[in-house]
């Protein structure tokens, strides 16, 4: 069994509250937009991190992280994307692969919408964290934390975070 700590879009800004919400965590996956290399820095000296470039990260990002990251964990075959839609709504970057090898978890990022649901068509689980910086329109700050054991994907707890401008951050 694995604990899995998921965030998005923290565009540079990276909370003090996420390190205790993680703090349980085997891992934490990032889908992008990490802001600068300094939070994805932070982030892998606390704990193995995964992830991918998003649409506003830099060179240094780029050259980290892949675009689209396909692993195991445990019996999960997991795909993430910072740009790559919703169930019925995926982006065209990903619709070749949903259409031949869908994972069983596909997370994405870049909307700032927290949404985590089925797809019926492709059989998997769609997850989608919200933003965890303070960039964005978002008005509350989320991260996911959930339990991947063998085939099973459970006890997904959402942490919310007000967001505010003059919040002390570590990034």
């Amino acid at each position: 069994m694995k604990q899995i700590g998921l965030l998005s879009d923290t565009h540079g800004f990276l909370d003090h509250r996420v390190f205790n919400f993680f703090k349980s965590c085997d891992e934490i996956w990032h889908a992008g937009d990490f802001g600068n290399i300094e939070v994805a820095e932070k982030l892998a000296a606390f704990k193995t991190l995964r992830g991918v470039f998003g649409n506003i990260d830099g060179t240094e990002i780029r050259k980290t992280f892949p675009r689209i990251l396909k692993f195991r964990c445990e019996e999960v075959k997991v795909m993430i994307a910072h740009i790559g839609g919703y169930p019925g709504h995926y982006d065209k970057s990903v619709k070749p692969i949903m259409a031949d090898n869908p994972p069983d978890l596909f997370i994405s990022g870049h909307s700032h919408i927290l949404k985590v649901m089925n797809d019926k068509k492709y059989n998997l689980l769609h997850m989608n964290p919200g933003a965890a910086g303070n960039s964005g329109f978002h008005k509350v700050k989320t991260l996911l934390r959930f339990e991947i054991d063998g085939k099973n994907i459970r006890n997904l707890e959402i942490m919310e975070i007000p967001r505010k401008t003059d919040v002390e951050g570590l990034v």
